[in-house]
């Protein structure tokens, strides 16, 4: 290197370290003079800080054909969820139990003479995917594509030619049915499966709701692909659907999607509504006798539908009861205290006519006695005298702190989208059940306990080796003599 050149290195080198100096402190000074930053940065913010929940702007209207639709447009992503939920669930089997099972799981096994091949690789090939499922109160079909018509178009295609003609083809329906059969004969072998059936019967009895969903090893049989195609004909109409459409798309091309999707059903108004189920009118238990080292007992009753005014205190009593994990009182005194389960917890289901109430447990064989009588005693003790103030506040927490994530994707979008519009809720009811939840006091929890939660009108049933007599505990969880 020259002098010259050397030189200039020397008087360069500082000249940058200055310059460098100078614009890092002009960035710090403009992180230092912009707004405060909104992320707790101490233990009393994040007490104070707000769970934020995602507004939605929720569009709703009508297709031609009659089916309701709720769309919301999200551009995060150039994606499009569809939902279209009916009222086709197992509470419509009537004496065919396993039918509205069957006739979910074959809709992509043929449509429109094309093979359960074709139809899968022709949504595999696009990048799309379709879903269908069926629940006890509701038949799903569902649909994730690519936003982009290249994509899109084709897909909902494809979906259409499933909806307008599900060829149900006998060879399907008998693979169908065969491994439906196989898996109740496997649930013979497991003990939960078969003690939340006879749960479900215990209490609701003849309600529609005491049909297995799944259909039983002497009803399935007796299916035939006639009573598929007059089932899908009766309850996947046009005016049963609700469409639900979330992703990057306008509304007049949402619009344009749900009037596609809806006039490829067929014509037909909605279900007729179910009859509201009752609570038992005396405890009633029910015990399946199992070779197991395991007993499961389940226990419940009807409680009140969602849209009663006491619905939303109860929601929380519950979260303190048993819906809360490991800070429920059900999991602190008959786990954590005396060690009887190996889980226990509680819920309340709101469905279209009824809201069952249940708490479900696992025991050792030895425990099963002492676990039984210990959660009834403290059902009784919990109704009567309620939570206290701090367990409400503790509850009203985490269920206010939760409801972000009910929007945070749009396939958790699109499922409120479709149980607003099944179940007929306001479209801010997601908002005003938060607000509530956030108002609901001890005393309110109290009254609609009493009002509501008979312990004396139970459903209770079991399986193990012996049925299980309630009895409590003689020791002292603490230790002491």
């Amino acid at each position: 290197m020259s002098d010259s050149r050397y030189v200039a290195a020397l008087i360069a080198v500082p000249v940058l370290i200055v310059l460098v100096m100078v614009v890092a402190s002009r960035t710090h000074d403009r992180d230092t003079s912009a707004a405060p930053v909104s992320f707790p940065v101490s233990l009393a913010e994040v007490e104070a800080a707000q769970p934020g929940r995602r507004e939605l702007a929720i569009q709703h209207w009508q297709t031609d054909a009659g089916s309701r639709v709720l769309h919301v447009q999200t551009d995060q992503l150039p994606m499009v969820d569809v939902r279209l939920v009916f009222n086709a669930g197992s509470a419509r089997d009537g004496d065919l139990a396993g039918l509205a099972s069957l006739t979910n799981a074959l809709l992509d096994q043929g449509a429109d003479g094309m093979g359960v091949d074709e139809i899968a690789s022709g949504f595999e090939d696009l990048g799309a995917r379709f879903g269908s499922s069926s629940h006890r109160d509701m038949a799903l079909v569902t649909l994730t594509s690519l936003n982009d018509a290249e994509f899109l178009e084709p897909a909902l295609a494809l979906t259409a030619r499933i909806l307008r003609a599900p060829d149900f083809p006998e060879d399907a329906l008998n693979r169908v049915r065969t491994r439906m059969q196989q898996g109740l004969l496997m649930q013979q072998q497991v003990p939960g499966p078969q003690v939340s059936r006879a749960f479900q019967e215990t209490l609701f009895g003849a309600h529609p709701y005491g049909i297995p969903s799944s259909g039983t090893l002497e009803s399935l049989p007796r299916l035939r692909r006639d009573d598929l195609q007059r089932f899908y004909r009766d309850f996947y109409t046009a005016g049963n659907a609700v469409i639900a459409v979330v992703g990057a798309l306008s509304e007049a091309e949402a619009r344009a999607l749900a009037n596609r999707l809806s006039s490829a059903l067929p014509e037909g108004g909605r279900a007729p509504a179910l009859p509201q189920a009752e609570p038992p009118a005396e405890s009633t238990r029910r015990h399946i006798t199992f070779n197991s080292s395991q007993t499961h007992i389940q226990i419940g009753t009807q409680v009140i539908s969602r849209d009663h005014e006491d619905y939303v205190p109860l929601y929380v009593g519950n979260h303190v009861f048993g819906g809360g994990g490991f800070s429920a009182v059900l999991m602190d005194e008959v786990r954590q205290r005396r060690g009887l389960v190996y889980g226990i917890s509680s819920s309340i289901t709101p469905m279209a006519a009824a809201a069952p109430f249940q708490i479900a447990l696992q025991t050792g064989n030895d425990n099963a006695d002492e676990a039984l009588g210990l959660t009834l005693s403290l059902l009784e003790q919990f109704v009567e005298e309620g939570p206290t103030d701090e367990q409400v506040q503790r509850a009203i927490d985490y269920l206010t702190g939760s409801f972000a994530m009910s929007t945070a994707s749009n396939s958790a979008i699109v499922g409120q989208l479709g149980s607003i519009g099944f179940y007929d809720l306001p479209l801010d009811y997601m908002d005003q059940f938060q607000r509530d939840i956030a108002a609901v006091t001890a005393e309110q929890i109290r009254t609609a306990l009493r009002r509501h939660l008979d312990p004396t009108r139970l459903a209770i049933a079991s399986i193990g080796p012996r049925a299980p007599e309630a009895r409590l505990p003689d020791d002292d969880p603490d230790g002491a003599e």
